[in-house]
């Protein structure tokens, strides 16, 4: 298909520290692939797994909009504005790294492993504020159908960011189909498969692959298992 990219599972980088198993869509510290920089302003999609009673030591971050989608288990999150919380599976967070914040994450658990993914978007303000927030879904509101989680505006669903980006969660049945359209000329759209199948634009996705479209207005979603998990991800595609 023209206006395409598609990314399998198995052609991802990887990254096992023992502590941290990461795999890893666009180029992140140690897997450099020239042809997967980012996709328009989406950065880094990373799938980690953190082992138990590990986790990521205090470390930087500035101009970059942070977010984390936990799949399994409840990691702690610190950080320097104060913030000391918990998320799992059902939350979404938000970090507006800005001028400069540093945080750490920890998974406290002394018998189970921490699944999620950890996205990167590009903002379109420097310099801004630090800033820190997380919601928990009302997960009915993702069934068969996509529930909006991230958006550029503080009063619509989900978080906001300081990009013109809209990402949805949904979870589908079988045999279910739905279509999406591009919020704002000029986006592009990554689907990533997080559990299941699904045809997108007629390509065949499955479990953790990811599919890249640009230069449409609207694409078709179809479930070939029960309990497909699909993120869309519908962000700029100029830096």
């Amino acid at each position: 298909m023209e206006n395409t990219i598609l990314h399998k599972a198995n052609t991802r980088g990887i990254a096992n520290h023992g502590w941290l198993e990461s795999y890893q869509t666009f180029s992140f510290a140690n897997y450099y692939n020239p042809e997967r920089m980012h996709f328009g302003v989406l950065r880094v999609l990373n799938d980690d797994k953190v082992a138990a009673a590990m986790g990521f030591g205090r470390h930087p971050h500035d101009n970059m909009e942070i977010i984390s989608i936990p799949l399994e288990g409840d990691l702690e999150h610190k950080d320097s504005m104060g913030n000391t919380t918990i998320i799992k599976n059902g939350d979404i967070q938000i970090m507006s790294a800005g001028t400069g914040i540093f945080h750490s994450e920890f998974n406290k658990n002394k018998d189970k492993q921490v699944k999620f993914l950890q996205i990167w978007v590009y903002p379109n303000k420097k310099n801004v504020t630090p800033r820190y927030d997380q919601i928990t879904l009302k997960k009915e509101e993702g069934i068969n159908k996509f529930q909006q989680i991230v958006s550029p505006n503080p009063d619509d669903d989900g978080v906001w960011i300081h990009q013109d980006a809209w990402f949805n969660l949904g979870t589908f049945d079988d045999k279910k189909s739905t279509a999406y359209t591009i919020k704002k000329h000029g986006n592009g759209i990554y689907a990533f498969i997080i559990s299941g199948s699904a045809t997108i634009n007629d390509q065949l996705l499955e479990t953790k692959d990811g599919l890249g479209i640009w230069d449409t207005q609207k694409i078709t979603i179809a479930s070939n298992e029960n309990n497909t998990k699909i993120l869309l991800m519908d962000v700029p595609m100029s830096l």
